[in-house]
């Protein structure tokens, strides 16, 4: 049998390139531009190599029973690494995927084909569109992981951003998002504060050294209606070979301080990161 090889092709929006990984079969990362974007092996979906797609992935393990079927949004598809998670931890979940960059869509379908049963739809469209034309209380799960190159774009910050992806919500759904910043955390703070001019409870999971200011890394927050558990996310977090924590209640407020909710017509992209910040050897 021989080694897989690489595989590059100039997408939509950038170079992407799949790389065999010497350590696992059948494993592979996904680069646009030279910039990681995602890590899958199809021989065990469940593994999640990046620290960021473990904390999504230990928010998804907390959001309902294990095991139970949900309905999640993913806008932002990348190499489909946490569609293929839900669908073999909660199997029976219907999802659905939205990524702009029809090339990387069709190059990840062709190489690393989503298995039969994933009951999953990949759909090509701008992620705020797509979500405006999106059924009300249609989803359990909205997971927003979408960069421009190495930025999240300014049209998905904004309170009518946030707005809708409430409405696609159910009342007990829960949205969860990967951002990058560095401190003060401007473009953090402010998300923080849109998100709560529509939604009641709010968590961000970070590394302690992203949020001590010592370096530009990503921050998950998660956002809903009811009540996070919380014990149960930190006691997860906690225990990846990179602990992050969990910020909640009274200490999030402070973090958030005076900021203030983002309008469409102020909206920017996140910070561009530093050279090196999400590069590889």
């Amino acid at each position: 049998m021989k080694d897989p090889i690489p595989v590059a092709r100039t997408t939509d929006h950038g170079t992407a390139k799949l790389m065999p990984d010497v350590d696992r079969e059948r494993a592979w990362l996904l680069t646009v531009d030279g910039a990681p974007q995602s890590y899958v092996d199809l021989d065990d979906p469940a593994h999640l190599e990046f620290e960021y797609t473990r904390r999504l992935g230990h928010v998804l393990d907390v959001v309902a029973e294990p095991g139970r079927a949900l309905d999640v949004v993913h806008l932002g598809g990348g190499a489909l690494t946490l569609p293929r998670y839900v669908a073999v931890t909660r199997p029976g979940s219907r999802q659905d995927v939205v990524e702009a960059d029809r090339g990387l869509l069709e190059l990840v379908s062709e190489h690393l084909p989503l298995p039969d049963d994933a009951n999953t739809a990949l759909h090509a469209a701008d992620a705020r569109v797509w979500l405006e034309h999106a059924p009300a209380a249609s989803a359990d799960v909205l997971l927003a992981d979408v960069f421009s190159g190495s930025r999240v774009p300014a049209h998905l910050t904004s309170v009518t951003y946030v707005r809708e992806a409430a409405r696609v919500l159910r009342g007990s759904g829960v949205y969860l998002a990967n951002l990058p910043d560095a401190a003060p955390f401007g473009f953090l703070r402010s998300q923080l504060a849109t998100l709560a001019t529509v939604f009641e409870e709010l968590a961000l999971i970070a590394e302690p050294g992203v949020l001590r200011g010592r370096r530009f890394g990503n921050a998950v927050l998660v956002a809903g209606q009811q009540a996070i558990d919380i014990a149960a996310l930190a006691r997860l977090t906690a225990a990846d070979a990179f602990p992050a924590r969990v910020e909640h209640g009274v200490a999030l407020r402070e973090f958030i301080g005076s900021a203030r909710a983002v309008r469409d017509e102020d909206a920017v992209p996140s910070p561009e990161p530093p050279d090196g910040a999400f590069g590889i050897g």
